[in-house]
């Protein structure tokens, strides 16, 4: 490449492109990861500031003092009554709560493991986490308990700890509340069941903490759509890199209020906002389920300034017609990732916030971000720059030969927030990882490039290329050109089989309030023609009134996918 300028630090027989050192923020570019246990993190903020308000849920405030000590009288409960021992695998089942923080973290402090589980599963498929990690304990929500109850005995499952949101919402909130909030406490009886309340309120002390940096502490699970679900081994000290890592990328105070949105068993809300909230002893404003409405009155009335979501949940917040510029003056970040927030979405977002979208990139085997956009210079549709000691590369995926600026490859990354390898899974592992200058990267699947300043950029996943008349097409690209249309909120692109082009590009559309019935899907096709190549523009659109959703707000795009091979077969 002609004119190409690169920019290498040279160790020994390793080169580590660092064209993005040119736009790093003004701190440190690496950073020491504590070797101390995740429940330290809270032990100190709880003795820094303990009158300080640590959650928010619905009305009902806990300071740090006593979330503090409910995490410690769990912790005793688990270990004294329940049994559980150093390394155990505990399940936790249930949806945002302070219950869920309060749960996790005494899972931690009883020197156990963290086993974070979708809320949405059904029993037959909650089998398998069960026993892929022979688990006995679990913490279940109350409204999940039907889908928990048949394990009890039919696999290694003994007990279980079972909660009601309602115990810990307050007076002071006049909106809605989910249902699954407003339900009152059941009472059960039967052998193995114990309720939340009680175990608090046993106030059992646990034995002394011995957890450090390299023991495993949670295992959260991928999706499983390219195969059985696996989970993902991650240290104290891995899940600490990301959690201090974000706190110094982004400005954060104890003063900062944290809006939390997305679900908490999900990497994402995990890191962003309850572990680094916490560790820098700021407050976290609980939602259970996504409502705009609830959003809007939330930041508006607590004064939210910190708000870590993705692309689905922004275009849902902006579409709503009642949202003013004052109800979210407070915010001064939004961030998050999932999926490249269409350019043209991010547009409406700064005109009514004078806020950038600031995207990062990570997956839940780095335990959310291994690369962030810096906060003072991001780029729309943009994975960022590396984090913190993060080297990635591009790869050409068959030979893994690496590959330069603008040349489109697999994604590949080493840093200290990569998982130690796959439970249970010694041939996944073996195939995971590559080596390549001395160093283990791990392979993501995902197909990116980067830019002549060191900037990663997503082309889309590896099994979701498409392929027309022996053309690529990646969804993605096509999804952000149909945004910029003024009819359509959200779009989904998938390949359907062709007769003569083998694969065709298909868009599935969800329209803006008010466009319903006064455009076609063939006028769309029109417009595609004139802002896309003729191998890559939509032959069919099919409008939607909603999508398949995953519980971290990811359109189910495989979903999708298989309705039209299933059509096709008939």
């Amino acid at each position: 490449m002609t004119g190409t300028i690169y920019h290498f630090i040279t160790k020994g027989a390793m080169f580590v492109l660092t064209l993005h050192y040119d736009y790093w923020p003004k701190i440190s570019k690496s950073l020491k990861v504590p070797s101390t246990s995740l429940y330290d993190n809270l032990k100190v903020s709880a003795t820094r500031y303990p009158d300080q308000d640590a959650i928010f849920y619905y009305g009902n405030k806990l300071t740090y003092e006593q979330l503090d000590a409910e995490v410690n009288a769990m912790a005793g409960y688990l270990q004294n009554k329940l049994g559980v021992q150093t390394g155990e695998k505990v399940l936790l089942f249930m949806q945002n709560s302070p219950q869920f923080v309060i749960g996790y973290y005494a899972i931690v402090r009883a020197n156990a493991v963290v086993v974070p589980i979708n809320p949405m599963l059904v029993a037959d498929e909650l089998e398998f986490y069960v026993r892929d990690c022979e688990i006995k304990t679990a913490l279940a929500g109350q409204e999940l308990y039907e889908q928990i109850r048949p394990l009890l005995g039919k696999t290694s499952l003994e007990s279980m700890v079972i909660t009601a949101y309602s115990d810990y919402v307050g007076n002071g909130f006049e909106g809605m509340l989910p249902k699954e909030v407003e339900a009152e406490r059941v009472h059960f009886i039967e052998a193995g069941h114990y309720l939340w309340t009680e175990a608090i309120h046993a106030n059992m002390k646990p034995s002394e903490h011995t957890a450090m940096g390299d023991d495993i502490v949670c295992l959260p699970y991928t999706s499983g759509t390219t195969g059985l679900p696996k989970g993902c081994m991650h240290t104290n000290r891995t899940i600490n890199a990301n959690t201090v890592g974000a706190y110094h990328w982004t400005p954060i105070s104890t003063n900062s209020i944290h809006l939390m949105s997305l679900p908490l068993f999900h990497v994402t809300g995990m890191v962003h906002s309850m572990h680094m909230p916490i560790f820098s002893g700021g407050t976290i404003v609980i939602m259970t389920r996504w409502n705009r409405d609830t959003a809007v009155e939330l930041i508006k009335t607590l004064g939210c300034t910190h708000w870590v979501t993705i692309a689905t949940m922004i275009v849902d917040f902006i579409a709503n017609p009642n949202l003013k510029k004052e109800d979210i003056s407070s915010l001064t970040a939004i961030s998050g990732g999932g999926a490249a927030l269409p350019e043209a979405v991010g547009e409406k977002l700064f005109n009514l916030s004078g806020l950038r979208f600031v995207e990062g990139y990570g997956l839940s085997e780095t335990i959310a971000q291994t690369h962030f956009n810096p906060v003072d210079r991001p780029k729309m549709q943009c994975l960022g720059i590396p984090s913190f000691d993060v080297d990635a590369r591009i790869i050409e995926p068959a030979t893994g030969k690496e590959l330069g600026v603008g040349e489109i490859g697999e994604i590949i990354v080493n840093g200290p927030q990569v998982m130690v390898g796959y439970y249970n899974r010694d041939d996944e592992n073996r195939g995971s990882f590559i080596d390549l200058d001395g160093k283990k990267f791990f392979r993501t699947g995902d197909i990116g490039r980067y830019d002549m300043e060191g900037y990663f950029f997503m082309v889309d996943r590896v099994k979701r290329m498409i392929n027309a008349s022996g053309y690529k097409v990646w969804p993605t690209e096509v999804e952000s050109y149909l945004y910029k249309h003024p009819a359509i909120q959200q779009a989904c692109v998938v390949g359907v089989p062709d007769e003569r082009r083998g694969e065709t590009v298909k868009a599935f559309v969800i329209l803006n309030d008010g466009f319903e019935g006064k455009i076609s899907p063939q006028e769309i096709i029109e417009w595609s023609k004139q802002h896309m190549a003729a191998y890559k523009y939509p032959r069919q659109i099919e409008f939607r009134k909603q999508f398949p959703m995953t519980s971290s707000g990811k359109i189910l795009w495989r979903t999708l996918q298989e309705e039209e091979k299933n059509k096709a077969l008939q």
